[in-house]
């Protein structure tokens, strides 16, 4: 009987791991995109109020809609479930993998994208009132162009490269109906931020985007929610010790750290990731890159 309790604990504590062990960027943003739906499809939000309109932005001064409108990826539905897939995949993946001890520069490239995203939702065609769709396309590009050979199936009937994923998932969304606009918004900001980081400095060896030193204060306080969160659980709290005592402690005792992962404060240096294998075979459309020019 024991065992049986034990086992649905476990299987209870799995979505909380598997959440918990979340990068903190890719995390946070998800979980804004799940909470916004939901209040939208509870009654609790309405979009109107969250929309980009130019015209409220402008000339009512309504500022925020800059910010949520990049929150909100739909109604739930299957177009909803598969980008915040994308999110908990290619975000993931990207924050874990290339961006790994770089959240900020993983940080400042959302930034970054929101940021261009913004401009080309200027221009009258590209007029969109969400933009959290053409983020997630962002990220899903990026990701095609740090993992290029990747083999990726899609519905179980076709398995491509990801380099040519963006592209496909641009074809699939025109045969199902979806708006193209957002989409092909994604792509361009993008390959912006890929040759601005990574093809231009490769060819030129000068790098015009770098992060930003406003943005690391940002890190550290998200650093501080995470080590907050970890320490006020109930087991935490089942211990019986002061969680402060217990944050200032493991603070002081880890700073090191947190200084390797989050890179607060560490020079800029090239990353350490590892040349292609010599033996990829060539012919490939594109083979990626064997080292990332960091700012």
């Amino acid at each position: 009987m024991f065992d049986i309790v034990e086992m649905k604990l476990a299987d209870g504590l799995r979505p909380r791991r598997f959440y918990n062990s979340l990068p903190p960027i890719s995390k946070a943003y998800g979980t804004a995109c799940l909470l916004t739906t939901t209040a939208f499809q509870l009654g609790l939000l309405n979009i109107f109020y969250i929309a980009l309109l130019h015209e409220y932005v402008f000339k009512y001064f309504q500022v925020w809609r800059l910010f949520t409108n990049f929150f909100f990826l739909g109604k739930f539905s299957i177009n909803f479930g598969i980008r915040l897939l994308m999110i908990a995949r290619y975000g993931v993946q990207l924050e874990k993998g290339p961006f790994e001890r770089r959240t900020a520069d993983f940080l400042w490239m959302m930034i970054f994208g929101a940021l261009s995203l913004l401009v080309l939702s200027a221009i009258p065609i590209f007029r969109t009132p969400f933009l959290g769709v053409s983020l997630v396309f962002m990220l899903l590009y990026v990701w095609s162009r740090e993992f290029p050979n990747a083999q990726i199936n899609i519905y179980g009937l076709v398995t491509l490269k990801a380099f040519y994923l963006p592209w496909a998932m641009l074809a699939l969304d025109v045969i199902f109906g979806s708006a193209l606009i957002p989409d092909l918004l994604g792509i361009i900001a993008g390959h912006l931020y890929y040759f601005l980081t990574v093809l231009h400095p490769l060819a030129t060896g000068k790098i015009f985007l770098k992060t930003p030193m406003w943005v690391y204060p940002y890190i550290v306080f998200i650093t501080r929610l995470e080590l907050q969160h970890n320490l006020s659980s109930p087991c935490m709290r089942f211990l019986g010790f002061p969680v402060i005592e217990i944050y200032i402690c493991m603070y002081c005792r880890n700073r090191n750290k947190l200084v390797a992962r989050y890179r607060i404060g560490a020079p800029s240096r090239p990353s350490s990731r590892s040349a292609a294998p010599a033996d990829r075979p060539t012919g490939v459309a594109f083979s990626g890159r064997s080292y990332r020019l960091s700012g």
